[in-house]
């Protein structure tokens, strides 16, 4: 890590809390659709229909929404009410107005670092929603480039590197997600820095690499500094990595 020049951070579930409104939704979802179906079977048909409809709706709230009214049609056999799917276009609107709560440091990690590194926003979802989110937290000033993406892969991030001159071995990306955010990331040649949230969407679960030398895990944002100030980072502020456009 001693030559490292930009971190670049996901947003849902690594700075602002997202997850939990999903899940209060899907609460909601199982005790309108009650009546047809069991909570646990519910839950397994709305995720197959989510995963089944990343290629047509992509990641975020509207393809949630979508994939909530196509698994209650599902389930119902074309009987769902109509104030039903009423409700369900309602409270989709209510997560796209939910109020932003930033993680616990997240921003005094941010803020520390601006200025000793190239700071990038990597994040996948609805533009509209992300730019939403965004201008909420507070944070968009301390970032030198937002990316929001319809995924995370490595051939994205190879892209994104590219257009923004960045040096995969130079580049670390911190995130909740170990296959949107960290492994790509490694395959690429990069740095991964695994922060586990308790409520991380199961589609986005994967092994962690734990052998892998360009691979850590810390509890939460408040571990990121002193990983940068491991013995063998260059001396650059408080953080011993090289200053923003230092690349």
């Amino acid at each position: 890590m001693h030559e490292l020049t930009t971190i670049a951070f996901d947003a849902d579930d690594t700075l602002w809390h997202n997850e939990r409104f999903f899940r209060l939704t899907q609460d909601r979802f199982a005790g309108l659709l009650a009546e047809f179906a069991a909570p646990d079977h519910l839950a397994d048909r709305l995720l197959a229909a989510e995963r089944r409809n990343l290629g047509h709706y992509g990641f975020g709230v509207k393809g949630f929404t979508l994939s909530m009214i196509e698994t209650a049609i599902e389930v119902t056999e074309d009987r769902v009410p109509a104030r039903v799917i009423r409700e369900l276009i309602e409270a989709g609107q209510d997560m796209l107005a939910h109020p932003i709560e930033l993680l616990p440091h997240a921003m005094e990690t941010v803020s520390a670092l601006k200025g000793h590194y190239r700071l990038l926003l990597i994040t996948k979802g609805d533009l509209l929603d992300q730019e939403r989110k965004l201008a909420q937290s507070g944070l968009g000033d301390f970032f030198d480039g937002v990316e929001v993406v319809s995924d995370k892969t490595a051939p994205v991030y190879a892209a994104l590197f590219s257009r923004h001159g960045l040096v995969p071995d130079r580049t670390m990306m911190v995130g909740n997600s170990l296959k949107s955010d960290v492994l790509p990331v490694l395959d690429l040649g990069g740095w991964g820095v695994h922060v586990p949230h308790d409520l991380t969407w199961a589609l986005e679960h994967d092994t962690a690499p734990t052998h892998h030398p360009r691979f850590h895990e810390i509890a939460d944002l408040a571990g990121l500094a002193p990983l940068l100030r491991q013995p063998g980072n260059r001396d650059h502020g408080a953080y011993g990595g090289s200053a923003a456009g230092d690349d």
